[in-house]
């Protein structure tokens, strides 16, 4: 930056900040999911999101060891992202709601622990939370109590790391006995907070061996307070193949299954303490949300219609930017809703949302009807999901191929192989003026999307499709973050070009991108930022106005060609 004063003679080299500086567009399709999960270990904690960037890193978070990530009770969240990823998705948030349905029985932490795997990646042993005493209090968020009163010692949040490491054969009494090391033999050591709890020497899996050899794994680990053992199949292999590998394993209780009378609370969330819902919108860089397991809960009389409704408007609302009414930038982010799955035939579905559910925004999409995806704890055989997930990933794969400019629509959704229900053409009439978008089968081209429009108003047409909210929601939050330099600056006629031509390079790079219509720029946007605008009152202030304008392209929904008979003679008549 220039100096103000210069004593010494000499030569100044200077930088001094020039022109525009250019916007980087935002991104686009980052997803926020809700809804049960298998587990919740490594880190992961219930009603709070975790960033999640493939399905293997799901499964570390949200599966148990070794398992495909998939409930028991038909949970609707894994199927839909992995429908995210499958469809092209990229990163995303997950929350987990529960490992099990509210009011259920609490699984025991034997039933699930954590399995280790030996050298040749087969279960070898699994380690499970001794239980507490009943009249002691229970649950994840307590602490673990050792089961002697000898011992002071507590688990925090109830979670240990198991470490094994190589250990050798007992030492001998005998000074001319000594046995042979076979590589067999390990050390079980639990660990919190970098404290070692309790420590096991000269272990082997060998259920026969002398005891001043070694000891048997689940015969030592009976005195442990703190550990169940169990040995997955002592039969197959010998004591060195079924040894378990060095390294760390987490150890921690079951999450226990939210109260059915304070669920629908627990979904909802606490803004501060970035829980539930509204947790999940704290997180920026969401732009996509969808919370499929209300479905589940609905079909499992845990919420009555009301109650969906209920959470559905929170979702619209803090997309729309209106919750607590303290959102000052523009929104960027919407929400994918499912219909609920008894509103199975066209009419049905028209009459929940124009009667039962009764919200329109264009922050908000609905596609219908579910899809059936294959179901792997049945054997392989089709199960009927919400069709958020695989639609959000749709979005993003659009985003990556061709742009946020481009409607999500006419595109054919992976790992779906059949619908819930086959909409016809004069069903979706019905549906498409209302913004149902719909998913359709269509002869050698097998099942498309066949909608991209919004649950805006049916006269608010300026936001009726999809990738119009889209692309000006990115254009908003592009320019509210590539302008920040300009805070605090002088407010004179120079920062109001430089503004402007900051603005017009980044909307001349997304018309050239096919993202706004126009035969030339002037066409296809304007940008203002004069006096008219800045008037002395409102400088005096410390505002600066800047006015854009900008003409997206739509899309081609209605294809007519005009047909008719020609010959030559009409032209010469």
């Amino acid at each position: 930056m220039p100096r103000l004063d210069y004593f010494a003679p000499g030569v100044y080299i200077e930088e001094v900040q020039r022109g525009s500086r250019p916007i980087e567009g935002v991104a686009t399709a980052i997803a926020g999911f809700v809804g049960f999960t298998e587990d919740v270990r490594n880190g992961a904690e219930l009603f709070k999101p975790m960033l999640v960037t493939s399905w293997d890193e799901y499964l570390q978070y949200f599966a148990r060891p070794m398992s495909d990530g998939y409930t028991d009770f038909d949970a609707y969240l894994p199927f839909t992202v992995n429908g995210w990823f499958q469809n092209g998705g990229g990163r995303c948030w997950v929350m987990s709601i529960g490992t099990q349905l509210p009011g259920t029985q609490p699984t025991q932490p034997a039933k699930i622990g954590t399995q280790i795997s030996n050298r040749s990646n087969r279960p070898s042993l699994n380690f499970s939370l001794k239980m507490r005493e009943e009249s002691q209090p229970s649950g994840k968020s307590a602490a673990l109590a050792p089961q002697s009163n000898s011992s002071a010692l507590t688990v925090a949040n109830g979670t240990v790391i198991v470490q094994i490491t190589g250990s050798t054969p007992k030492p001998s009494e005998d000074d001319n006995d000594s046995t042979f090391d076979t590589g067999e033999f390990f050390t079980v050591s639990v660990r919190q907070g970098g404290q070692e709890l309790e420590r096991f020497e000269h272990l082997t899996m060998n259920s026969e061996a002398e005891t001043s050899v070694a000891d048997y794994v689940v015969t030592a680990l009976q005195s442990s307070q703190y550990l169940d053992v169990a040995h997955v199949d002592p039969t197959v292999g010998r004591p060195l193949s079924r040894r378990p590998s060095n390294g760390f394993y987490e150890v921690s209780p079951p999450p226990m299954p939210s109260n059915p009378q304070r669920f629908s609370k627990d979904v909802h969330g606490n803004r501060d303490d970035r829980t539930g819902v509204r947790g999940l919108f704290e997180i920026d860089e969401i732009t996509i949300m969808a919370c499929p397991d209300l479905m589940r809960v609905y079909e499992a009389d845990l919420m009555n219609i009301d109650q969906v409704h209920g959470i559905m408007e929170l979702m619209v609302s803090l997309c729309e930017g209106a919750a607590d009414g303290d959102v000052p930038n523009p929104p960027n982010r919407m929400v994918i809703l499912d219909p609920p799955p008894d509103r199975i035939k066209p009419q049905e579905v028209s009459r929940w949302l124009t009667e039962d559910f009764n919200r329109r925004s264009p922050f908000a999409a609905l596609y219908y009807p579910w899809i059936t995806v294959p179901n792997p704890r049945n054997g392989g055989k089709p199960i009927a999901v919400p069709p958020s997930g695989h639609m959000a990933g749709i979005w993003s794969r659009t985003d990556e191929t061709r742009g946020v400019y481009k409607a999500p629509a006419n595109e054919t959704p992976r790992g779906v192989i059949g619908l819930a229900y086959d909409c016809n053409f004069r069903e979706q009439e019905l549906l498409n003026p209302l913004g149902i978008n719909c998913l359709r089968p269509f002869p050698n081209r097998g099942i498309r999307v066949w909608g991209a429009r919004t649950l805006a108003e049916p006269s608010d047409t300026q936001w009726r499709y999809i990738n119009v909210r889209r692309l000006v929601s990115y254009i908003e939050k592009s320019i509210e973050l590539g302008t920040q330099w300009t805070v605090f600056e002088p407010n004179d006629r120079d920062l109001w070009e430089r503004v402007k031509r900051t603005v017009n390079n980044f909307l001349t790079r997304l018309w050239r991108e096919g993202a706004l219509y126009g035969a030339s720029p002037s066409e296809a946007f304007f940008v203002k930022c004069d006096e008219e605008l800045n008037t002395p009152d409102t400088m005096m202030l410390g505002r600066l106005y800047v006015e854009i304008g900008v003409c997206p392209v739509r899309p081609a929904e209605f294809v007519i060609f005009r047909v008719s008979q020609w010959s030559s003679q009409d032209d010469e008549g």
